[in-house]
């Protein structure tokens, strides 16, 4: 859906096989990549533009193997907030180093945040200081043990 417009945007199979291919690898070459889709490069050229026009594709990025960098502690944090703060704390917790990501999330909690730690302590710390921000009521952490898959949708 085309935010700005409010306007759908329609995908075709092409497109899928697009962002399939640059999920397995964002660095290929445009000559490449029209290769492996079988299609022309400026084919190839104009679907990525209208994918990046539609947000489909937000920016091209790399995927970390964050134990290797010595982050292999790895937390899920639920967060219940004030009513009508949400935002605002969201936006403050997004800036964190650490965060991965933040979400809005129905349920018994308000948001959930993924975040990776070196440290307990520095996971301590983390806690300690979003429980000081105005608004947060409580927050409930589950530590990551093993990750079965973490990848991108097979289109």
């Amino acid at each position: 859906m085309d935010k700005q417009a409010g306007a759908k945007t329609e995908f075709d199979e092409l497109d899928f096989r697009l962002l399939s291919a640059l999920s397995a690898n964002s660095r290929l070459s445009l000559r490449k990549l029209a290769q492996k889709v079988d299609a022309s490069p400026g084919t190839v050229m104009h679907r990525l533009k209208k994918l990046e026009a539609s947000r489909a594709i937000r920016k091209y990025s790399v995927l970390v193997d964050y134990d290797v960098l010595g982050f292999d502690l790895s937390a899920i944090i639920k967060i219940n907030v004030a009513k009508g703060k949400l935002f605002e704390v969201e936006k403050k917790i997004a800036t964190h180093p650490n965060v991965c990501s933040v979400f809005d999330v129905t349920g018994i909690s308000d948001i959930v945040v993924v975040a990776r730690f070196k440290t307990r302590a520095s996971l301590d710390a983390f806690l300690k200081k979003i429980q000081t921000f105005d608004f947060v009521k409580r927050t409930e952490t589950a530590i990551i043990l093993n990750t079965i898959k973490e990848d991108t949708v097979n289109f």
